[in-house]
């Protein structure tokens, strides 16, 4: 069901009392208002967010970060339900943040994935934040490292990140995690046709999901076509071949041995000191894409640089002025 947009937050439901101690705690409602913090276009708001996860940041990073992906219909929230519920019965706190396709008029979340969610939505040891992805680059909304860091702070020991899984660019996600779980439907086929190879190529692991029933011989076949097309693939890392398992979010088969296989993705590379090195890169990287985020919010909201620019789109496309001209004269005018 559709749900409407939010609106920025104010002040009112945004106190100055420090949220940092309640979080730390294991707060949920100050977990909960400390991520509306982060997701304010409040200048205001901003700055204290920022405040905030600075003060955080030394408790962030012991979580097993997890990506998880696939086309609509494969069961990705179902199989985040029962593979967390699987956590949190070994002991674990599971964060998950569903991120929902936006509605192009209010901005609004469209699926609901919570609702989804029926074990983990009253689990104690669960924590789901759906938010509306709002056209991020791959379906990805535009605070969730933010938002996987303050779950990090406050205690998770699982932080689960579902992308829209709608053709858009999944590196977003994989360049955000530890680990990036692909799902598939059984009836490879003509759908394997359709596979984008990026994605085979940054998959750490493969599922064939549905993998039950009348759907188990097609499931097999399934997993044997992938595992063919992941042989052609170089790993991304001599540490690890990406496998290719059979499971079933319905009835629970398989997940234990999948997240053996997180586990085992994690020892190699913590042993290794791999992880250590991807997650700083990823920070890195992270930094010049909020910087490139930056330039755009300015190049799109100075009004003095918005009243020059359709006279230079003008002359552009009356091949007046070339491209290259044209840009430099933009960043000019931008101060770049």
């Amino acid at each position: 069901m559709l749900q409407p947009a939010s609106p920025d937050p104010p002040d009112d439901d945004l106190p100055d009392d420090d949220l940092r101690a309640p979080l730390i705690a294991g707060d949920r409602a100050a977990l909960a208002r400390a991520i509306t913090l982060i997701e304010s276009r409040r200048a205001d708001h901003r700055a204290r967010a920022q405040a905030l996860l600075q003060s955080l940041l030394p408790l962030t990073g012991n979580a097993v970060r997890v990506g998880l992906t696939g086309v609509p219909g494969v069961g990705k929230s179902t199989a985040i339900d029962a593979l967390g519920s699987l956590l949190t019965g070994q002991g674990k706190k599971v964060a998950v943040l569903a991120v929902d396709p936006s509605s192009t008029r209010t901005g609004g979340s469209i699926l609901g994935d919570k609702t989804r969610m029926a074990r983990l939505a009253v689990d104690a040891s669960a924590f789901i934040r759906p938010s509306p992805s709002a056209g991020t680059l791959g379906g990805v909304a535009s605070r969730t490292r933010e938002t996987m860091l303050l779950c990090e702070a406050a205690g998770f020991d699982v932080v689960i990140i579902e992308t829209v899984g709608i053709g858009q660019s999944e590196t977003t996600v994989a360049d955000m995690t530890d680990f990036f779980l692909v799902l598939m439907l059984p009836g490879a086929g003509d759908e394997l046709q359709g596979i984008k190879k990026g994605v085979l190529e940054i998959a750490d692991l493969v599922a064939v999901n549905k993998a039950d029933g009348d759907n188990l011989p097609r499931a097999r076949a399934a997993a044997s076509e992938y595992s063919a097309a992941m042989h052609i693939l170089a790993p991304a890392s001599p540490l690890w071949t990406p496998p290719v398992m059979l499971i079933s979010a319905a009835t629970g088969d398989g997940l234990a041995e999948m997240w053996m296989q997180v586990e085992e993705h994690r020892r190699r590379f913590a042993q290794s000191g791999d992880l250590h090195r991807r997650r700083s890169a990823q920070e890195v990287r992270w930094m010049w894409s909020l910087v490139e985020e930056r330039l755009r919010f300015k190049l799109h909201h100075d009004a003095a640089l918005r009243a020059r620019i359709p006279a230079i789109e003008q002359a552009v496309s009356a091949r007046e002025l070339s491209a290259p001209l044209a840009a430099d004269q933009i960043a000019q005018l931008a101060g770049l």
